[in-house]
């Protein structure tokens, strides 16, 4: 079973053997994360399993893959809506030719 984590400026990641019916808190208790990352002792990140997120408490199948997520730093959405809103107030360019000038 493998885990990781993308840090701002690392990837971290650990393997363990753990046995069946292992739990993804448990795992990742295990894994030395909290000694690794100790600003997330308190809140854990978000986890999930080959990218569809999960609670702590899912049991772990042979050769799972542990992700942990990092808290966003902006909203996705509030980001569409401030491109959306610079795209209508920009001033109207022509459109751009791709045939050579004379």
């Amino acid at each position: 079973m493998h885990i990781a984590f993308a840090a701002p400026t690392r990837l971290w990641q650990h393997t363990l053997d753990v046995p069946e019916g292992t739990t993804v808190g448990q795992a990742l208790d295990q894994s030395g994360f909290a000694d690794e990352f100790p600003e997330f002792t308190d809140h854990p990140p978000a986890t999930g399993v080959y990218g569809e997120r999960c609670d702590v408490r899912r049991i772990l199948r042979e050769g799972d893959r542990i992700e942990l997520y990092r808290p966003l730093v902006f909203d996705p959405l509030e980001s569409r809506r401030r491109r959306a809103a610079h795209r209508r107030d920009a001033p109207h360019r022509p459109a751009r030719r791709d045939t050579p000038h004379d």
